[in-house]
């Protein structure tokens, strides 16, 4: 890490100097000021966003409605003035000083502008499927992590059982529905600020001073750095300024929610600039551990970002960030939610087994929020990293070099038996990750005609246990791995204390060469080609030991605390190359109307399994240590249109086949932690979508509809249900069976409105917002059971408040208006006794939330 940084900044300085030495002229920067005006009444817009024509280079209005842009352009320029609400504006300014008035756009919708095609553009131009979510509007919405986001996105799909076992999917794929396995790689890229985070617990922490995120559908490889099959949240924080500024927000709520943020920015000198912004959430817990009499499942997050940006000139800049999260919450644990019939003998089912122990769960529903575990719960998880990053411009486009290191350090203790029985005693799988990317592209402009993006992208990756994952059965697990009606099970100490010690080590390398071209036939027919070769290496240790129990030399005893756990080692060493691309028709007929068709195909390297493999005969099966590499076959149809100046309408068709399809199927056997993986032979995935938005000069509505079906076409060799455990097959043909995790209908509205008022002598405007989502029902296990499903519901969120035109707002709020119960998953425990646990929604939550910005 030393060599890789040290090499990092060298070459930042390096450019640095590059560019310094290449200005034929000294730059001499100046200081444009100015104030943006309501036309039709002269009060100031606060956060009118103030830019150079041609340029990067802008400001958003302060509580007074002044702007100040420092630039190294002569006059006279062009500014380019908008606001939402309002039309927008271009002026020519030949001084300082200057007031620009905008008129009321009596509905007309501001250009929603995204970066993910590593330029400045229109969501509306784009010809990908692509939803964006304002980092104001994340903020008002209360959205502040992907877990809450997807309320906003129905096609996002997100599960979390603790924050190292996430899944994030678009369309129902991505990853592995339900349990996170460290082998394989996610689907779904996670990018902030150009910098991609290989972890799926970065999906956990607390959003940073946010200022866009984009949502993209489909595969996306010809764009981003690393390979994604299933789509990417491309997401932009809010850079550093030389204009002074700040936002303070604070937020109280019940069950001692407490939320701060704040965020200060402004210039160091007349080149360098920076911003610190910081977070911290706590709530109280929402459930109730019966056996150690503590609440747990709270929130206990901090998080600290820091940047500088230096621009020695209108056509560099330079910014190096730092961040770092921390999450200590007193849990995660999960209640029993139900117990299914398996065809086990009678005894071997779950309620014989805990009446025989006289235990008897003190709860009777998952939705009485209490739990019931003898082991401590802990889900320490803290990231961070730094990153440096050069915009150049080079004639008509962009140069863009990314370095970054990151890191991710995971402690947890979980209770894996839901019971407060000590039947897993530890389940603690410690792990340690550090990555090290390197990214360099060109963007822009090659003639008239034709535009486009190249680059190369490197990851490398080094995840390992730390130092130890272990696993340890207790006093009580005799009788729930008690296979026969033989004495021997009841040997006193036979699995007291009997465990597995495990270390593992992924070092893996991702090399690509990416590009992607716009090549304008005619005015309105636009081809877009896309290729990408990707060499993908992984190099995987993995041994584990059991200790503990009864030390027997007794061949009968051994082999029964080897159905168990038992010693597994393997080694693998792969590497691979692949192509991979797409192929786009754009067809603008107008302004309004933009129509294009994709075909893509995809690929997901190899997986490894490093939760335990599975065993036969006694054999433990190392055939399955590696699943072959995933294949995505993709094919889009859209629509993009303004069917008035006030509304957006867009309508989106996919269909995605993939062959060797990773998945995560569960087992049995309690030494297989949280399953292992596998290829189902075919999947398919195919639906539609619909999204739009309309706005009135104090009224806005949006709304999104998404239609999913997701199958195995085929999978001829997949793990039995939880209620078939124990027949005489233990594989099942499941093709035809649906995907896990995918409803086929989902939704959401939303809407604002706003009136012109005053408080407390205070001129501004109240407001009244309503999000709403919905869901139908969906499969929440790999193979497909009737007991295994999570049925539809709808969740209501909404907020009434003030925002004063000085900088000041605030508002009270509600999630779960209607206190809903619902499950977000549901999980088989681990030996697949017939008892599972369902991850339990939030219940209805409020509070009020006071904000100033300035």
């Amino acid at each position: 890490m030393k060599t890789f940084l040290t090499t990092l900044f060298s070459s930042a300085i390096l450019l640095i100097s590059f560019v310094a030495q290449a200005q034929n002229a000294p730059i001499v920067n100046a200081t444009v000021s100015g104030k943006i005006l309501d036309a039709s009444n002269d009060s100031p817009l606060i956060g009118a966003t103030v830019t150079i024509k041609g340029t990067t280079n802008g400001a958003a209005t302060d509580a007074n409605g002044e702007f100040q842009l420092v630039t190294g352009q002569k006059l006279p320029f062009t500014l380019v003035v908008s606001f939402l609400g309002y039309i927008k504006k271009e002026t020519v300014i030949e001084g300082s000083g200057v007031t620009i008035k905008l008129d009321p756009s009596a509905g007309n919708l501001e250009d929603v502008i995204i970066s993910s095609r590593r330029r400045q553009e229109s969501a509306q131009e784009v010809p990908i499927p692509i939803s964006v979510i304002r980092g104001s509007t994340a903020e008002d919405a209360g959205a502040f992590n992907v877990n809450r986001l997807k309320e906003l996105v129905p096609t996002v799909q997100l599960y979390v059982s603790n924050a190292r076992n996430t899944t994030l999917n678009i369309r129902g794929l991505g990853s592995t529905y339900g349990l996170t396995n460290d082998g394989i790689d996610p689907g779904v890229g996670f990018y902030v600020d150009g910098v991609y985070y290989a972890r799926p617990a970065a999906t956990a922490l607390d959003f940073i001073d946010i200022e866009r995120i984009e949502v993209l559908r489909g595969p996306q490889g010809t764009l981003f750095g690393k390979n994604t099959t299933a789509g990417a949240f491309n997401i932009t924080t809010r850079g550093a300024s030389f204009d002074p500024g700040g936002n303070f927000e604070l937020s109280y709520g019940n069950f001692g929610y407490i939320q701060a943020k704040g965020s200060f920015t402004g210039p160091i000198n007349k080149k360098l600039a920076a911003r610190v912004s910081f977070t911290g959430t706590q709530r109280n817990g929402l459930f109730y551990n019966e056996h150690t009499q503590q609440r747990i499942n709270d929130i206990n997050n901090i998080g600290v970002r820091g940047q500088i940006l230096y621009q020695p000139s209108s056509k560099v800049n330079i910014t190096v960030i730092g961040d770092v999260s921390d999450q200590k919450p007193n849990g995660y644990g999960w209640p029993v939610a139900g117990v299914v019939p398996t065809k086990r003998a009678a005894y071997r089912q779950f309620d014989a087994i805990i009446a025989d122990l006289g235990y008897k769960l003190p709860y009777s529903s998952a939705f009485e929020r209490k739990v019931d575990l003898d082991t401590p719960s802990k889900a320490d998880n803290r990231l961070g990293g730094v990153s440096a990053n050069a915009d150049i411009k080079i004639g008509n486009g962009t140069l863009t070099a990314t370095s970054a290191w990151r890191f991710w350090k995971w402690v947890p203790l979980n209770d894996r038996d839901y019971l407060g029985l000590p039947v897993f005693t530890i389940s603690s799988g410690n792990s340690a990750h550090d990555q090290w990317s390197q990214e360099i592209r060109y963007s822009g402009k090659i003639s008239p005609k034709l535009s486009g993006v190249v680059g190369l992208f490197g990851l490398w990756q080094d995840l390992k246990s730390d130092p130890v994952q272990t696993e340890e059965a207790g006093s009580a697990q005799w009788r729930f791995a008690q296979s026969t009606t033989s004495e021997l099970w009841k040997t006193p100490g036979l699995f007291d204390n009997f465990g597995i010690r495990t270390t593992n080590r992924i070092k893996s390398t991702s090399l690509a060469v990416f590009a992607q071209a716009d090549w304008a036939i005619t005015d309105k027919l636009h081809v877009l080609p896309g290729v990408r070769y990707n060499y993908d290496k992984k190099i995987v240790d993995y041994k584990r030991e059991t200790y503990g129990g009864l030390q027997t030399t007794d061949p009968a005893l051994i082999a029964l605390k080897k159905l168990v756990y038992t010693d597994q080692a393997f080694n693998t060493n792969y590497d691979q190359g692949n192509f991979s691309g797409q192929l786009s028709l754009q067809y603008k007929a107008s302004s309004r109307f933009n129509a294009y068709a994709t075909y893509s195909i995809g690929y997901k390297p190899i997986g490894v399994n490093v939760g335990g493999l599975p065993t036969a005969n006694g054999a433990v099966l190392l055939d399955l240590a590696n699943v072959k590499p995933e294949h995505v076959d993709h094919k889009e149809l859209g629509i993009k249109t303004r069917p008035t100046a006030n509304s957006v309408l867009n309508l989106t068709l996919f269909r995605s086949d993939i062959n060797d399809y990773q998945t995560q199927v569960q087992t049995p056997e309690p030494g297989v932690n949280r399953g292992y993986l596998a290829n189902a032979e075919k999947v398919r995935v195919q639906g539609v979508e619909v999204d739009g938005n309309i706005r009135f000069s104090n009224l806005s509505f949006n709304a999104a509809v998404a239609y999913t079906d997701g199958k195995y076409v085929t999978f001829k060799n997949a793990p039995v249900p939880l209620e078939e455990v124990g027949g005489e097959q233990a594989f099942k043909d499941i093709s035809g069976g649906r995907l896990p995790g995918i409803s086929k209908w989902s939704g959401s509205v939303g809407g604002e409105g706003t009136v012109k008022g005053t408080f407390l002598g205070l001129k501004g405007n109240y407001f009244l917002g309503i999000d709403v989502f919905a869901r139908s029902e969906f499969s929440s296990n790999p193979s497909p059971s009737k007991y295994l499903n999570i049925g539809g519901y709808s969740l209501t969120n909404g907020r009434l408040g003030f925002r004063a035109s000085n900088g000041i707002s605030f508002f009270v709020w509600a999630r779960n208006v209607f206190n809903k119960d619902y499950y977000e998953l549901l999980l088989a425990a681990p030996g697949s006794y017939g008892q599972y646990a369902g991850v339990v929604g939030d219940q209805r939550t409020y509070g009020v939330t006071l904000r100033y910005s300035f």
